[in-house]
């Protein structure tokens, strides 16, 4: 964190507390995304909501929300029209009209917000859409998502000219070898995007993990972050947004506030029914700055047959990394790891090592796999190394 802090220094400034928003990316309106919700708006200063998508093949799909549960909440809210980033050529002025229509089902919107992850080579051809829809929004405030990878473009300074505010995404923008985020990384990007805007601009952090699927020969099979892989490749790896990693960022960019940055947009607004997302309690301390932690505990429990499940245990009330290694007492003959891990070729005593292991949420009890013991071992086991990242 010292380097996000002095990369960020530079740009100095000690503007009003930086806001939070999120995004509700969900497309169904559960239950449990309404409780979301209605629990977080204290905090929350915006929603950004998914409103339309235009797909590959350029046809465009409207989702509804509930309406009663953003005016309960009582925050401003902006649409969100993401356009598929592969969608390298569209109709401008068909497209430009649907972005119209998708305005006039939200009559009350603070603003609307363009989300095109497009080339870098298509920055031109952005600008001059954006150019042209501005008029057409009817004094409605634009904002648009950029890519950290455009602050290379001399074009950038003319697109960010155009939109009345900008969402930096700093999360799943690499490679996935690279993981969810990277701090130090994440500075570097800031501080050279602000150098591009005399806007506002806010940063999209993560609040969520991946499951990436390999092929074979190692290529890229799928990535499971808001829905399930359609497929298992021959091997996979968990990526996480470690909260402790993320509320550190944010804390050096309250003390080292880039000129222009408003605030920060979350993605996405965590729902107890998203297996991938943090809890809602984590991303509360990560916003609040007081993340509830307590150590980790590992035993085993009998289950029969001379055979003992290896369990972990997280007592917090917010979520945790998984251990990277968990040592079995000595003596145990025979072990195996499951849900992300491993038993560790020829060590003494044997140990299960992580390699995918998913992290704990709060006050959870996960078996990580099995051991025989002798009778008399004890069931109190030993956690090595650092927490899965």
């Amino acid at each position: 964190m010292f380097l996000a802090a002095a990369l960020l220094a530079a740009c100095g400034g000690t503007p009003a507390p930086l806001t939070h928003e999120a995004y509700i990316w969900q497309r169904q309106w559960t239950p449990a995304l309404r409780g979301s919700v209605a629990a977080s708006r204290d905090f929350v200063a915006a929603w950004r909501v998914l409103a339309a998508q235009a797909s590959r093949d350029g046809r465009v799909q409207v989702f509804t929300a509930d309406n009663g549960a953003l005016a309960a909440a009582g925050r401003p809210v902006i649409p969100v029209v993401r356009i598929d980033g592969r969608l390298a050529r569209f109709d401008a002025t068909a497209l430009r009209a649907q972005v119209v229509g998708v305005l006039t089902r939200w009559p009350g919107a603070a603003a609307i917000e363009i989300d095109y992850d497009c080339p870098t080579a298509r920055l031109p051809a952005y600008a001059a859409f954006l150019r042209e829809l501005k008029p057409a929004l009817g004094g409605t405030r634009l904002s648009i998502t950029a890519l950290p990878t455009w602050a290379g473009s001399a074009d950038l300074d003319a697109l960010l000219a155009i939109a009345d505010e900008s969402v930096l995404q700093v999360h799943a923008v690499q490679a996935p070898q690279a993981g969810l985020f990277d701090p130090a990384i994440a500075a570097s990007w800031v501080s050279a995007y602000a150098t591009h805007t005399h806007r506002p601009f806010r940063i999209a952090l993560p609040t969520y993990g991946s499951r990436v699927s390999w092929n074979d020969d190692g290529t890229l099979l799928a990535v499971e972050s808001e829905t399930a892989a359609l497929a298992a490749g021959a091997s996979a790896s968990e990526l996480y947004a470690s909260p402790d990693a993320v509320m550190a960022f944010v804390q050096g960019l309250e003390a080292h506030r880039p000129e222009g940055l408003a605030g920060i947009v979350w993605f996405r607004l965590p729902t107890p029914d998203d297996t991938r997302a943090w809890s809602l309690a984590t991303w509360r301390g990560v916003v609040t700055g007081h993340l509830d932690r307590a150590p980790l505990r590992t035993r085993l429990r009998d289950a029969g047959q001379g055979a003992s499940d290896v369990l972990v245990e997280n007592p917090a009330a917010t979520d945790a990394a998984a251990p990277s290694r968990v040592a079995l007492p000595p003596g145990c003959m025979l072990a195996d790891g499951i849900d992300g891990y491993r038993l560790a070729p020829g060590t003494q005593p044997l140990t299960l090592v992580a390699g995918q292991a998913r992290p704990l949420a709060a006050h959870a009890t996960r078996a990580v796999g099995w051991a025989r013991c002798p009778p008399g071992t004890p069931t109190t086991l030993t956690l090595q190394g650092t927490p899965v990242s």
